[in-house]
């Protein structure tokens, strides 16, 4: 059994190394005609210099997952200005691809809450399909989107969890296929079940990414051990290792926040099924802490008897 290990977005590490610096709508709105199209321009090379700085640091780390920063390029899908953020930058995005596909990095999106279709607002719906394509754009831009991820949740319930779940089937349709295909849904902390996931992941036939934390949080009726096969079933289509996000709660009290670390005691029952089955996964941190988090959360691991840290960010459990 392996187990890869991956952050998100920003290196704790690395100074003044965020990729999400941002330009408000209000302030893009303020500058002289003149000047708009250069700050975003000038904010966006910022960002793609930062993400590449990310992948540089994870390559010599030995991070194989990698989740970039849905927040790349600043008011991309707002509609009073959706711009054209890839021709400026053909090359940043081509040799960020190259950087990705050169050693074999797994990385993904993961659009804001926002992003949902159980919405009975048309409008919702279509922002949704708009940022989705924003994020598919990115990945296309670097020549990785046949590998790569975007994950999103089911969404709100609206006072009926199973119309919601009706209405996101038909509003699915409105995402196109290309992008549906790299898609996958996770499990929430308050509204939908790792079980009602699952089986909306088992009828649209996309991959279901598990949050350990989020089923802790909130439990539906199967045992995790029942659970697990069926949601690792769901990834035999595209042929790639299963992902499962893993934080653990902040404190008793705020247990859906997330802590800085991640508690391994609270992770321990995961691990234990997860040995029984023999199953290669990779984990995303999802802790405050990003990558110092995971090179923690690997060097407790690696105490386990009979884990061997193979790598920087992996582990072999025999």
């Amino acid at each position: 059994m392996k187990i890869r290990f991956g952050y998100v977005s920003q290196s704790m590490s690395l100074w003044d190394a965020s990729p999400s610096k941002t330009v408000t709508y209000t302030r893009f709105s303020q500058l002289p005609a003149s000047e708009r199209m250069e700050k975003l321009l000038t904010v966006t090379a910022t960002n793609l210099v930062n993400t590449e700085r990310m992948l540089h640091y994870n390559i010599g780390h030995e991070i194989e997952l990698y989740r970039f920063s849905s927040s790349i390029v600043p008011l991309a899908t707002h509609p009073e200005v959706r711009w054209d953020f890839v021709t400026p930058f053909r090359e940043e995005w081509r040799r960020i691809g190259e950087l990705v596909k050169r050693h074999h990095l797994r990385v993904s999106f993961h659009p804001n809450q926002f992003t949902l279709f159980t919405s009975p607002r048309k409008d919702v719906t279509r922002n949704a399909v708009t940022d989705m394509e924003y994020h598919y754009r990115m990945l296309e831009a670097m020549g990785v989107e046949k590998e790569s991820l975007i994950n999103i949740h089911i969404g709100g319930a609206y006072g009926n969890k199973e119309e919601s779940l009706e209405r996101f089937q038909v509003n699915l349709k409105s995402l196109p296929p290309h992008i549906k295909e790299i898609m996958t849904l996770e499990n929430d902390d308050k509204t939908y079940t790792t079980d009602e996931t699952l089986r909306m992941c088992e009828l649209e036939g996309v991959a279901n990414i598990f949050d350990y934390h989020h089923h802790m949080a909130n439990l539906g009726d199967a045992p995790l051990e029942q659970l697990l096969p069926k949601v690792f079933a769901t990834w035999e289509k595209r042929g790639l290792i299963p992902k499962l996000h893993i934080s653990s709660p902040k404190s008793a009290s705020a247990f859906r926040s997330h802590a800085d670390y991640v508690d391994i005691e609270f992770l321990q029952p995961l691990l234990e099924i997860l040995h029984s089955m023999k199953q290669d996964v990779d984990f995303m941190i999802e802790a405050k802490q990003k990558d110092l988090a995971m090179l923690k959360l690997v060097e407790d691991i690696s105490k386990i008897r009979g884990v061997k840290r193979i790598s920087g960010g992996a582990v072999e459990w025999k």
